[in-house]
Parts: structure tokens; C-alpha cells; sequence
């Protein structure tokens, strides 16, 4: 398959608790769109868990293996340039979630990205933007997954509200049903918990509705397909094709409902439109989406067929500055992200702004010269730099601590997981003692280019930390030199005020200096140099 030049072939995986979804698809940056060339799915049930431990089973992880690697076949067979995969809620909650990302890694050759349940729900409304068109009305997508739910509230903008909350099909059968069909008291008590636990977040959701606003439902992935299948073969005697943009009534589900509760797996099975895999989980899934619908108050629902796949392909091509039309809002989202948590912990913003600038400057003078990171790792970098000082919100004490626990559940928009440990981490040691194995959090990075990221990049940090020490803007300018002959660092500081003699600062990087001395093998030797008049404050 040959296409002109301009045109990118990409594939987007979604590890998900019940089954790996594969999209390749054809971008037209000059649109920008995309095609979709290639689908596969597969029904791999990973979040059958072992119900002692919680652990993934080997099963389990043998069967989303082998369905990896027919994905990176498929993918390599269609001349794809890239795979992004994302793992979700399965993988997120397992006690060896990470494990089996390395072995993915180690086996098939793939990297497969961590993401929350909120960053989730954001490529969620990523994927369905690209599909429809919202002119600028409020709409609410309902994603029912084997793990989790999330749920949306966005008008073709910003997203007003994002959540994901630990109701899945897979999950909720496998904890709630062991009758079939299920006995009432099991229904009840089914039905009981999935409205407790969506209370809160459908609350949180209209919370954020304008007076008079009445959104409209959209309904992805597999269970709410399923259901539409068999509606529409019931109703119109055929599945439309696409499913995309079909609707059904609250009150044709509630009716559905009651007909799966009757019957048993085998007669769910024979149903037509219903596989094997999903009748098993179906009646879940179903009362999830009623429960949903009821609590807000809405009397239909309507598919999009486009959801976290689709929107790993927006974002990619959103951060390759491939889109800048109607989603351009979206590229600067990690910005604001991080901005928005600093906002929420009362960061002083001047302050982690002079930091940032100064750590992102001794990174750029030291980058292909003392260290060989690149763009990605220096946003993480800003990012760290920008939120070293949020524990203040709970402590002074042991601040740098309290950073890393509200940066690492702050719920960052943008990121991968492992790139919030990074920034976590790197926030972490901003202060007091360096990285150590011993340490918790740093062993929660588990491969060792994201430790020596963590090692090398916080003593940059902590460097940028003690040149701002009074918090009142004295280094106007920093200029770095290495003397290899003499394995010095000099460090050439330009004070903001004449006759500054930037004491304070000077101390603070004597004894901030031992980790960046140790990583990079080099003595760090501060000089003073004189304050020139009528310069910038960015160098």
C-alpha cells in the first residue's frame, strides 16, 4: 500500500480490562484528519484477576501477550511509523500491573503507557471530538469499560468535567454475580452499589451545567455497542452500518434489563448480535448505563463509535503540532494542567516560574555536553520545577515529600503515568538528600533510564532551587563553562542589582551542589560576576 509522502500511517493500541483494541490509521496532516485502514479486537479478559492477591493471572497475561504481538504484526505489515499503546484500569490497579508492562516490553518490543483514569476520560473526549461535531453544545459522554466508567461533560472545548470511577462491566460481574440468572437479591444489591458509586461523579458533572442547559448523551465502546446492536436488530430487523450517530431510548434499556436479569448464559448467548465473551458480563454493563441515564435524567443516548484509541491518535497529533483548528485548545494542556495544580496548592507562581527558568537554562547549557536528554525530559523538567514547592500546602516540614505525594495524585492532564512518578520524583528531591534506593517512591520508577532521568535532571534542579533562594529574582543571568582539563563546572552568575553580592545564594548552592557534582562527575565552582545594566531577565 503506497501513499504520497505527506501522509503518515500510525497505530494506536488500547490495553483495556477486557479486550486490546487496535486502530492503524492514515493522517492527512494537510487536513488535518485521519482514516481508519485497520481494526483489530481482541477479547482477552486481563482483568480477571486472582481474587486473593489481585494480581493479574498468568493466564490472563499469556492471552493479552499473544494478542500484542498479532497487533505489532498487523501494525508492521501496514508500514505504521509508530505504536502508542495505553493501559487502563486493569493494569493501573494490579499489584503487578507494572510487571507485566515490562514483560510486554521485553516480549513483544512494545512500550506500553500507563495512564489515570482522568487522563482516560480526557483521550476519551479527544477520540469522540474527531468523530462528532458538538457546535459548541454541551454534551455528556458515558464510556462503560470491563474496569471502569468514565464519564465527560464538554461542549467542543475544554472538557468542563472529567471522571473515572471503578464500576466495569468485568469487574462488577466477576465481584457482584455468581447466579445465573441472577437472583434478585444479587440484582438488588448490584443495582444498590453502581448508583452509590455514581452519585458522586454524575453530582460533580452537573455541577459544572449553566442554568438551562440540558446536554445530550453519547454513548462509546463495547458495551454500549453491543447494546445498540441489539436494539437495532429488534426494532429495524438490521445493524446500520456504521452504529455511529444510533439512538435508543432509557426506556427501551430499562426493557432490555429485565430481560437479561431472566434469562440465563445460554439464552443471553443465543440473543442475536450477542457474542459469547460479552453475554457474560452484558447485564452489568446494561445496568451501568440505566443507572447512569436515570441519575442524569436524560431519556436517550446515541453512539459514537470513536473513543480512547482515536484519541491517543488526536493527542499524538495534537503534541506533533499536526492539529491547530478546532482542538488547538488542547495543545497546550499539560501547561495548563500544571499551572491549574500549582493554582490549587497556592504555589508562589513567581517564584516556581524564576526556578523553572533557571533549571530549564542550566539544562539547555548542558544538554549534548554533560547530558543527552531531549525535549520530552526537559517539559518534565519544567513541570517539576514549576511544582517543587506544592507540599507547602500541607507542611513546611518535609515539604519536598508532600510534593510528591499531591504531584503523583494531583491528577496531571497530559501525562502518562510514569511521567508523573518522574515529575513526582524530581520534585521530591529538590531539597535534602539525593535519590536513594531505599526510597519508595524513587523504586516506583521502574526502568533505569527514568532513574538516571530522576538522578541527573533533580541536581539541575536543586541548582535552579538555591539560585533563587531569597525568592526575589537576584540571578539575572547564568552562564555555564566546563573546564574537562580541570573537571570544573563553572558557574557564572550575574547578581540582578549592582553591589549584590548574592550571599544567601552563594551558600545555598555550596550545599545544594554534592548531588550535581556526584552525578556528573565534575567540581561546581560558583563565580560572581558583575550586574550589567538594562539586561533581560531571560538569558
Amino acid at each position: 500500500m503506497i501513499f504520497p509522502e505527506h501522509e503518515r500511517i500510525l497505530t494506536a493500541i488500547d490495553v483495556g480490562t477486557n479486550s486490546i483494541h487496535m486502530v492503524v490509521v492514515r493522517i492527512q496532516p494537510s487536513l488535518p484528519a485521519f482514516t481508519i485502514i485497520a481494526r483489530e479486537k481482541n477479547t482477552v479478559r486481563l482483568g480477571e484477576r486472582c481474587q486473593n492477591t489481585g494480581q493479574l493471572t498468568e493466564a490472563a497475561m499469556e492471552r493479552a501477550i499473544a494478542a500484542l504481538k498479532r497487533c505489532v504484526e498487523i501494525s508492521k505489515s501496514l508500514n505504521s511509523e509508530q505504536i502508542i499503546a495505553v493501559a487502563t484500569s486493569a493494569v493501573r490497579e494490579a499489584p503487578n500491573g507494572r510487571d507485566f508492562l515490562q514483560r510486554v516490553e521485553t516480549e513483544v518490543g512494545l512500550w506500553v503507557n500507563l495512564i489515570s483514569g482522568v487522563e482516560e476520560a480526557r483521550r476519551i473526549y479527544l477520540g469522540v471530538l474527531s468523530g462528532l461535531e458538538f457546535n459548541s453544545q454541551p454534551h455528556t459522554v458515558i464510556d462503560i469499560g470491563g474496569g471502569s466508567t468514565e464519564l465527560i461533560l464538554g461542549d467542543g472545548h475544554d472538557p468542563r468535567s472529567l471522571s473515572s470511577t471503578k464500576i466495569g462491566a468485568v469487574r462488577l460481574t466477576n465481584e457482584y454475580v455468581s447466579t445465573d440468572p441472577i437472583s434478585s437479591s444479587e440484582f438488588q444489591a448490584l443495582q444498590a452499589y453502581i448508583r452509590g458509586m455514581l452519585e458522586r461523579p454524575i453530582a460533580d458533572l452537573q455541577a459544572h451545567l449553566r442554568p438551562g442547559e440540558k446536554p445530550r448523551l453519547v454513548g462509546t465502546s463495547g458495551t454500549i455497542e453491543t447494546l445498540a446492536v441489539l436494539h437495532a436488530r429488534e426494532s429495524l430487523g438490521i445493524v446500520p452500518a456504521p452504529l455511529h450517530g444510533y439512538t435508543f431510548r432509557l426506556v427501551d434499556l430499562q426493557e432490555m434489563v429485565t430481560r437479561f436479569r431472566r434469562l440465563n448464559y445460554a439464552d443471553r448467548s443465543q440473543l442475536p448480535g450477542m457474542n459469547d465473551r460479552r453475554a457474560e458480563i452484558i447485564l452489568a454493563g446494561a445496568l451501568i448505563l440505566q443507572e447512569a441515564m436515570t441519575l442524569l435524567g436524560v431519556e436517550s443516548i446515541t453512539i459514537c463509535e470513536r473513543s480512547l484509541r482515536e484519541g491517543v491518535i488526536v493527542d499524538w497529533m495534537l503534541t506533533h503540532g499536526l492539529i491547530e483548528d478546532r482542538l488547538r485548545y488542547q495543545s497546550s494542556v499539560r501547561q495548563r494542567s500544571v499551572i491549574k495544580i500549582a493554582q490549587k496548592y497556592r504555589v508562589n507562581t513567581h517564584h516556581s516560574e524564576r526556578v523553572a527558568e533557571l533549571a530549564l537554562n542550566l539544562f539547555d547549557q548542558t544538554q549534548g555536553v554533560m547530558h543527552q536528554w531531549g525535549t520530552e525530559e526537559r517539559e518534565l523538567l519544567w513541570a517539576a520545577a514549576m511544582l517543587h514547592n506544592c507540599g507547602h500546602f500541607i507542611s513546611h516540614d518535609a515539604h519536598h515529600k508532600h510534593s510528591y505525594y499531591l504531584i503523583r495524585n494531583g491528577e496531571l492532564l497530559g501525562y502518562t503515568e510514569t511521567e508523573i512518578e518522574t515529575i513526582a520524583n524530581l520534585a521530591r528531591y529538590h531539597r535534602k538528600s539525593g535519590p536513594k534506593k531505599k526510597h519508595d517512591n524513587y523504586r516506583n520508577l521502574t526502568s533505569k533510564p527514568h532513574r538516571r532521568m530522576v538522578d541527573q535532571l533533580s541536581s539541575l534542579l536543586r541548582l535552579a532551587v538555591a539560585l533563587d533562594r531569597r525568592q526575589i529574582g537576584a540571578v539575572q543571568q547564568i552562564t555555564c563553562e566546563l573546564r574537562l582539563d580541570l573537571r570544573e563546572f563553572r558557574l557564572h552568575i550575574q547578581p540582578s542589582q549592582p553591589g549584590d553580592e548574592c550571599t544567601l545564594e552563594l551558600w545555598s548552592l555550596n550545599n545544594k551542589k554534592a548531588c550535581f557534582e556526584e552525578q556528573f562527575g565534575v567540581k561546581l565552582v560558583p563565580l560572581l560576576e558583575a550586574a550589567i545594566a538594562g539586561m533581560s531577565h531571560r538569558s
